[in-house]
This record gives C-alpha cells, structure tokens and sequence, in this order.
C-alpha cells in the first residue's frame, strides 16, 4: 500500500511539473537569434497543410485537437501541440508552426517561420501518391514560392538574410516504411529492404541539396521513432495471437539500421553546409514505451476509438475518447499525445541548443 502511494504520488508529481514547465516554454523562456523555423516532411509535423487540399488524410475535426489552446482542431495529428511548436515558442521565435498553405497567414507570420510538411507524405513520391498528400519534392517547390514572396515583400537581400539565417526541420520517413513498403507489396517487389533504404536516402540527399541550393545553413534531420511499438504496426503485423504482447522488434530493428545510415551519410562532417544535426526521437520514445517512464499508463494503443486502427477520418467526433490522454503515449493508432511531443522536446533540447547557434 505505501509503495502504490509514494508511486502515485511520484506520478502526480511529474504531471504537475510537466504542466508548469510547458507553461513557462509556452511563454518563450528562451530568445534565439534564429529568426524563422521553416519545417518540412510528414505527420509528426504538419500543422494542417493537408487541410487545404483533396485528401482524406487530414485531421482538422474532433476529437483531435482536443488539448490544444482553444481546443481548436488544427489539423494537427494530436490532442496538442508537436515538437516544433514547442522548440518555436521554447526559443522565442513564435508560439505555434502554422501551415504554410493558410492562405490567411500575413506576411509578419510567414516570415517567422511555417510548415510545409504534409502528413501522409515520404521520401518515396509513391508513398505521398498513396494518401493523396504532399510529396517532399512538391514540398520544396512551395519553399521555393515562400521565397519568391518573401523577396517581394521585403527586398532581395533581407529575403536571402533571413533565409540564411533561419533554422529548418526534415522529419520523414516513418510512411515509406509502415504505410509503403511494409503496407503494400509494391516496393516489396521491386527493392530489398536495404535497396529500398539506400533509394530513401538518395532522395533524401537530393531534398537537402535543393534546400542548400537555396541558401539554407542549419538543419535538424529527425530520426525514425521505434516503428515497431506503434498501435497500428502491432496491429497490422504481428501474429494475432501475439497482439498486445508489446513491440515488433523486426520492424523497430529496421529503424535503427535507418536511423544509423542517416547519421553516418548525413551528419559526419560538422563544416559541411547545411550543417546538419540529427535528432534522435527514437531512443526518448522507446525508453518511454518500454520503461513506463514519466507516469504513462498505456503504451500499446492509442486514447481515441480502440486505439488500435483507427487515424485520420477513422478518429473522428463519433469515436469513443479515453477521458485523460495525458495517461496514453499514443493519442491514435500511429501518432504519440501531446504529453510525449513536450517529452520529446525536452529530451531534444541539448541538440537544439547546438542546431541554433548562430
């Protein structure tokens, strides 16, 4: 009985400072000389562009959105905020992301920053096809717009300065594998794994190129998290006998090999430009899931509808909703609560001290 105590109050502990920590980030407790955060590639941080086009793959309804300011469904993956909200408003450069295809933002909001990520989307252009979303090539073209109308508005030079200046975010990956190749047979037929996982990387070098090509000098490359412990993958791939037994290890394995191939093409030469830093989020996630860490309660299914299948259209207002996400690791079968995306970015704040100095 006292053990269940102390380890309940150690929980309530934890909420409460995670409550009042996210508070004072919310204010900005940090000011950066980086002047923009511009943030490309899929789900894990796209604020709502997929609300501007013909997709079924968006999320601006109920019950998503459900913790965040206003409770406004943003057309973000969670009940919150993601990751580079909170590095945004942690650092002073504005509170939220905002999808650079809202076509209501002004010129003073697109020039501290904006998402062009679409969620769906991957490095393999089939894997946008699928979903209907935004490719990473198309993704690019909208940067290359941005900067077109940023040297409207304010001058050539002070465009390319700000440019320069700017911090940028590529987080991608995760659909080519769970939705694309392990999905569907398609690639399957075509690559082996480890083919397939060099083709992702080539396209991968030549979306980095085209951002240097543009003057671009600081980057954060996001890893893959443990794919294996996501509710859906556990759903879709392991035995059924077995479901609920915990993650597939086979499918979490294929994201370290991935994640150590990026940091060694990518990040090895610290005066290359862009000079890149990578982001690990899938040693966080995994000590998260595996070790109960911060008070989680359940880390195999997500808060909304089952928690087992269901995303996007299938989480909707007609969906049962667990009564406290803040308990959940998972807010719907594929994407983390916004509790683990401010655990996320905590664990981050060492690289991201690094990724903005000047």
């Amino acid at each position: 009985m006292a053990a269940n105590t102390c380890c309940h109050f150690l929980v309530a502990c934890l909420s409460i400072l995670w409550a009042t920590t996210e508070a004072q980030i919310s204010k900005g407790s940090k000011r950066s000389s980086v002047p923009a955060i511009f943030v490309f590639g899929d789900s894990t941080v796209d604020p709502g562009n997929n609300d501007f086009i013909e997709t079924p793959f968006r999320s601006n309804f109920p019950p998503y959105g459900r913790d965040f300011p206003g409770r406004i469904s943003t057309g973000r993956f969670t009940n919150g905020r993601l990751v580079t909200d909170y590095v945004a408003s942690h650092w002073g450069i504005k509170e939220n992301v905002p999808p650079y295809l809202n076509s209501s933002l002004g010129m003073e909001e697109l020039m501290t920053g904006v998402s062009f990520a679409s969620a769906g989307s991957g490095l393999d252009p089939l894997t946008a096809q699928i979903s209907g979303v935004i490719t990473m090539t198309e993704q690019l073209e909208y940067f290359e717009e941005y900067i077109a109308r940023l040297e409207v508005a304010i001058g050539v030079e002070r465009a390319h300065n700000l440019i320069k200046k700017a911090a940028y975010v590529v987080s991608v990956g995760t659909n080519d594998f769970v939705v694309n190749y392990f999905g569907l047979p398609t690639r399957r037929l075509t690559y082996t794994l480890a083919a397939y996982q060099d083709f992702l990387l080539r396209n991968l070098h030549q979306f980095i190129q085209g951002l240097a090509d543009k003057g671009v000098e600081k980057m954060g490359l996001v890893g893959l998290p443990p794919m294996g412990c996501l509710p859906l993958v556990i759903t879709l791939q392991s035995p059924r006998l077995l479901r609920g037994s915990g993650c597939v290890e086979s499918i979490s394995a294929v994201a370290r090999e991935y994640n150590q191939m990026l940091q060694d093409k990518f990040t090895l030469s610290p005066n290359g430009r862009p000079r890149i830093v990578y982001a690990d989020i899938y040693t966080p996630l995994h000590d998260i899931i595996q070790r109960r860490e911060f008070g989680f309660d359940v880390v195999s299914r997500g808060c909304c509808g089952s928690g087992l299948l269901e995303a996007s259209f299938l989480c909707n207002e007609g969906s049962d909703v667990c009564a406290d996400a803040s308990k959940f690791v998972f807010w719907d079968s594929i994407h983390p609560t916004d509790r683990v995306y401010y655990f996320l970015f905590k664990s981050l704040i060492p690289v991201v001290e690094i990724f903005l100095q000047p």
